[in-house]
């Protein structure tokens, strides 16, 4: 055998049998779908997520005014489709008729507002969702997720915790997200039962992953907004199970 491949099997060998090359087992969220790649919140911006392997899709809720739960991020239409108005005041026949990805490209131009309910059975089995609800009914979100078989692929946010509260009068084990930025946060949030944490990596220190880790709580690093690609090395090196992030390409390229 040449000497350069004896020296190579010699200098690589031990690695594998030692376990010293670990690939690091990071879980990535991406907001409102691959949003620099297609239009967020739709189709086109999920079957990126797909094609890439994303673990997650962020996907916001708003429900029109006959009460259709559609994915949408801002109260009103305009920024990011041809129609006007708060979505609260539409029907779904007019929400249904609307362009959704032209402002992003004219490529796009065929992408609508997602309903979520054939959203969900298109996606079934090929990404898990994390659920920013926005305005809906929680009942009937909570039933269809069931419906959808996506009860322990996805989980829930809220802005308000007090509709934190109410997830779980209506479901105790459903998975949910919660923010903080320190163990007195952490200790707090625990009255809602979440199973991740949410955080920003100035805040990560050894106390609090060692509570997280003690409650058996997934850490999920913030990195959503511009700029923010700078800071995927130091939450891969980190102890980030999960990270919310805007360029999953950019994360999975690394990861890599």
């Amino acid at each position: 055998m040449p000497l350069r491949f004896r020296l190579i099997l010699v200098l690589v060998f031990p690695l594998f049998a030692g376990g010293f090359l670990q690939a690091k087992e990071l879980v990535i969220v991406a907001h409102r779908g691959a949003n620099h790649l297609a239009p967020e919140n739709t189709i086109a911006a999920t079957q990126k997520c797909v094609d890439l392997g994303v673990d997650y899709v962020e996907i916001d809720i708003r429900t029109s005014k006959d009460g259709v739960m559609y994915i949408l991020h801002d109260k009103t239409l305009d920024r990011t489709t041809n129609g006007s108005g708060e979505i609260k005041e539409r029907g779904s026949e007019y929400i249904d008729r609307l362009d959704a990805g032209s402002w992003f490209g004219s490529e796009f131009a065929d992408q609508r507002v997602p309903r979520l309910k054939p959203y969900l059975r298109q996606f079934k089995g090929k990404v898990k969702i994390y659920f920013d609800v926005k305005a809906a009914d929680l009942a009937e979100l909570v039933a269809l997720v069931h419906e959808a078989g996506f009860a322990q692929d996805c989980f829930f946010w809220f802005s308000n915790d007090e509709r934190a509260r109410e997830l779980r009068a209506l479901d105790r084990h459903i998975p949910l997200k919660m923010n903080a930025v320190d163990v007195a946060g952490l200790r707090r949030v625990m009255d809602y039962n979440p199973q991740i944490i949410e955080y920003r990596l100035e805040h990560l220190t050894p106390e609090f992953i060692a509570f997280c880790r003690e409650h058996d709580l997934k850490l999920m690093a913030h990195a959503l907004g511009e700029g923010f690609e700078m800071n995927y090395q130091a939450i891969i090196d980190s102890a980030a199970d999960m990270v919310n992030l805007d360029r999953a390409d950019e994360m999975i390229g690394l990861l890599n």
